[in-house]
C-alpha cells in the first residue's frame, strides 16, 4: 500500500509542515483521551506524511527509522523506576 498518492490527491502539494503537526497535536489530544485506541496509527501515517513531504522517499523513512531505534539501543537511559507514570523519560545527555 502506498499511502503518499493518496496524501498528494486529497491534501495537495507543498511541505504542510504547520498542518501536519497540528493534525499531529490534535491526534496526540485524542490519543491521551482514548490510550487503548488506533488514534496512534493516524499519528504515524502523519509522521510519515510529513517525512515525506519534507523530501524523503519511503525507503529513506525506513533506514532512518531502523538507523534512530539503533541509536536508541545505544543510548545510556535512566532508570524507569525512578519516574511516574505520566513523565517522559529521555536519554541521559553528556554535560557540558
Amino acid at each position: 500500500m502506498h499511502l503518499f498518492p493518496i496524501s498528494l490527491k486529497t491534501f495537495g502539494p507543498g511541505p504542510r509542515v504547520k498542518g501536519i503537526t497540528d493534525h499531529i497535536r490534535k491526534e496526540l489530544l485524542e490519543v491521551e483521551a482514548q490510550p487503548n485506541s488506533h488514534e496512534w496509527i493516524d499519528v504515524v501515517i502523519l509522521a510519515l506524511d510529513g517525512a515525506w513531504r519534507a523530501g524523503f522517499t519511503p525507503e529513506q523513512i525506513v533506514a532512518a527509522i531502523e538507523a534512530k531505534q539503533i541509536e536508541n539501543e545505544n543510548r545510556v537511559w535512566p532508570d524507569w523506576r525512578d519516574f511516574r507514570q505520566d513523565e517522559p523519560i529521555e536519554h541521559s545527555r553528556p554535560r557540558t
